[in-house]
């Protein structure tokens, strides 16, 4: 019952489901942002002092007993059940959510145990909703790579087999150069959008 990652045939090496985990990942970032937001636009820090407890308690069953039996991932395993397991390595996600657990550690102290606010909540708060992020939405896990920094022995089963830098992009993953021109232009009028009354004053005095 305890272990980290699952025996999968023809893997050599204990892995997760990496759709289970992305799922996961986006069902606590769901919940952490409507806390933290809830929180920050009225200043009632109950849902965000739930939410931590949950997320400690969650991450702590993931690093010492097994993720297979976190809330998180049960239910990310029942959402993505009729998809193709895609498999990744299990050990630099334990580095990823290590950093978690330190994190929902933190945030317990701070806002459960002493209801302690200002920038260090919002600032951790910040991180970890950005790390969810990036792991449910684009499949970048920032601790898998911290970890491939200090092994030597690098990850060898990556989503979309990212671990493999010497893969050529296919065409359909290429920017050409209308794209970079669109993005560009919507990146300059949102900026215009924004500060337009400085630019405004900045140019014309007034």
């Amino acid at each position: 019952m305890i272990k980290f990652g699952e025996k999968v045939s023809g893997y050599d090496v204990l892995v997760f489901n990496e759709r289970e985990v992305r799922a996961a990942a986006g069902i606590v970032f769901l919940f952490a942002f409507m806390a933290f937001m809830n929180g920050f636009l009225t200043g009632n820090n109950e849902p965000t002092k739930l939410m931590v407890s949950v997320f400690l308690f969650d991450f702590f069953i993931r690093i010492f007993i097994n993720p297979k039996y976190s809330p998180s991932m049960i239910i990310g395993r029942w959402m993505v059940n009729n998809q193709k397991p895609e498999y990744t390595d299990a050990a630099p996600k334990k580095w990823a959510w290590s950093l978690g657990f330190i994190l929902a550690a933190t945030l317990f102290y701070l806002v459960v145990l002493n209801d302690i606010r200002g920038p260090i909540n919002i600032l951790t708060c910040a991180l970890c909703l950005g790390l969810l992020f990036f792991e449910a939405v684009f499949g970048i896990c920032v601790g898998c790579k911290i970890y491939n920094q200090f092994h030597q022995q690098k990850a060898t089963y990556c989503p979309g087999d990212a671990c493999d830098l010497t893969r050529a992009r296919a065409p359909i993953q290429q920017l050409n150069t209308m794209q970079k021109v669109i993005f560009t232009a919507a990146i300059a009028g949102l900026f215009y959008l924004t500060f337009a009354d400085i630019i405004q004053f900045l140019i014309f005095g007034e």
